[in-house]
């Protein structure tokens, strides 16, 4: 992939993506005694899925084992390229992160989501940067909300970073935020390098194009519910990095995905990742790796935390499908776009399932 020479002298300082409108905590809400939910919390209509419609429960998410990929072991690269193919979601198990640092990690955001919200508010999203607590997407008064809080931060490279917003955060969790940010990374480039092998993508193509990409976290609270089945805690969406990792940090149930027009439940794993395939993939792909519609639904006495990882490109690069992929037989169904542009209109919109990539979609693809 090649450099965007106008967005190159950009890299090495912080960006803003944009920003969302301030919106109440919905877990200073919660702590209140309400019996019904707010008007504007209330998600159910005629044009949308009832939020707890689950497939069967005899349908489950492959898992791929990373020590195998490592390996080279021919039938885990298979099972890992049909999981690219077929789901765009999988479970990684041996993945090399340490338990214990899990558990100290997931130690350190339980005590953030338990700050005062007085504390909180220090840390709160400002009027023209969506980084810090609040809620993404949101773009008008009117617009319905999701029954959860969540804490957004640019991680790597560390010239990105809003570091009035980092140096802010409790030093505990700024420490191990710095340990778990590297080991993601180190899992998702794995994760990625073993894509490329089984698309049969020059390997140096991946190289330039992800190896110093943008990573960013979500934080993700989600409080008991007085009418679950009213409200959504995450709107139905792909994800528009190149690959999510997702840390369940406890055993509390509520992701789904969209497969073959029905919702299906990712019950969490002990010690393992939820991976996803996001657009970027999709679109490097040409469209043989897929990023799922996915959500997160809530509950009624379960509150539910997890920790989205985003890694994505180079933002000095432009994004495309592979020139490896493209051909007179095969040719690009998605357009060319610099990564900084990309991201930008990703944020300045509303969330509506895979529309954004179908944006992405050069005018022969439609």
């Amino acid at each position: 992939m090649e450099k965007d020479e106008s967005s190159e002298s950009t890299a090495a300082v912080a960006v803003n993506f944009g920003r969302s409108l301030i919106v109440p905590s919905v877990q200073e809400l919660a702590r209140k005694p309400i019996v019904n939910l707010p008007p504007r919390y209330v998600r159910c209509s005629d044009d949308e899925d009832p939020p707890l419609l689950s497939g069967e429960a005899s349908e489950s998410v492959p898992v791929v084992d990373v020590q195998r990929l490592a390996r080279g072991d021919p039938l885990e690269l298979e099972k890992l390229h049909f999981a690219c193919k077929d789901w765009g979601f999988f479970h990684v198990v041996n993945h090399g992160v340490s338990v214990p640092l899990l558990e100290e990690f997931k130690r350190e955001i339980e005590s953030l989501f338990n700050l005062p919200y007085e504390e909180k508010q220090k840390l709160w999203q400002e009027p023209e940067n969506h980084e810090g607590f609040g809620q993404l997407f949101v773009v008008s008064e009117e617009q319905k909300l999701d029954w959860s809080d969540m804490f957004y931060i640019t991680t790597l490279p560390v010239g990105l970073r809003k570091a009035d917003l980092f140096e802010k955060l409790p030093e505990n969790l700024r420490d191990k935020l710095e340990e778990y940010s590297l080991e993601a990374k180190k899992l998702a480039l794995s994760i990625l390098g073993h894509m490329a092998i089984a698309l049969n993508v020059d390997t140096q193509e991946i190289r330039e194009l992800f190896g110093d990409g943008v990573q960013t976290m979500r934080m993700n609270y989600y409080p008991p519910c007085p009418e679950p089945d009213m409200a959504i805690g995450f709107t139905p969406h792909s994800d528009a990095d190149a690959l999510t990792i997702l840390f369940q940090l406890n055993e509390t149930e509520g992701l789904q995905i969209r497969k073959e027009g029905r919702w299906v439940p990712v019950k969490p794993l002990h010690n393992a990742f939820v991976v996803n395939i996001g657009d970027i993939m999709e679109i490097v792909s040409n469209g043989i790796y897929r990023s799922i519609e996915h959500r997160a639904t809530v509950n009624s006495t379960k509150e539910r935390l997890s920790i989205a990882t985003f890694y994505s490109c180079r933002l000095d690069t432009v994004l495309g499908p592979a020139p490896s992929l493209i051909s007179s037989d095969k040719p690009a169904i998605f357009r060319r776009v610099p990564v900084e542009a990309y991201f930008k209109e990703f944020f300045s919109r509303r969330l509506n399932g895979k529309s954004y990539l179908d944006f992405m979609r050069t005018a022969g693809a439609l």
